[in-house]
């Protein structure tokens, strides 16, 4: 299975999750599925500057002051923890917010053959 299905693959579980009333299963799909795209979309850059797990990619996607605001905007909610949700920056379209971040990196991850 490609990245780009396992991402799908993903999301889709995310949905799933969602509609079933299950947001943290959602929010960690969507999670997952941003770090699945970061993978795919850091080597282009000369020098990859981290790694980690998912809460990390999201962590350094959000400082990334090359990336458009709201690429870094939609990271920060979706990092925000769910303990935190009335304090701080929080999403309420996990999926969405992934989904932007996934589209926007695969738009400038170049396809190696």
């Amino acid at each position: 299975m490609g990245n780009a299905a396992l991402i799908e693959q993903e999301l889709v579980t995310a949905e799933v999750a969602w509609k079933d009333g299950n947001e943290g299963k959602a929010r960690v799909c969507a999670r997952r599925a941003v770090a699945l795209a970061t993978a795919a979309w850091l080597p282009r850059l000369p020098d990859p500057p981290w790694r980690g797990d998912a809460m990390a990619h999201l962590r350094q996607l959000q400082q990334q002051p090359s990336l458009p605001l709201p690429i870094r905007q939609a990271a920060e909610r979706l990092s925000t923890t769910v303990t935190r949700r009335h304090a701080a920056p929080f999403t309420t379209d996990p999926i969405g917010d992934a989904r932007v971040i996934v589209a926007y990196l695969a738009a400038n991850t170049e396809e190696k053959t």
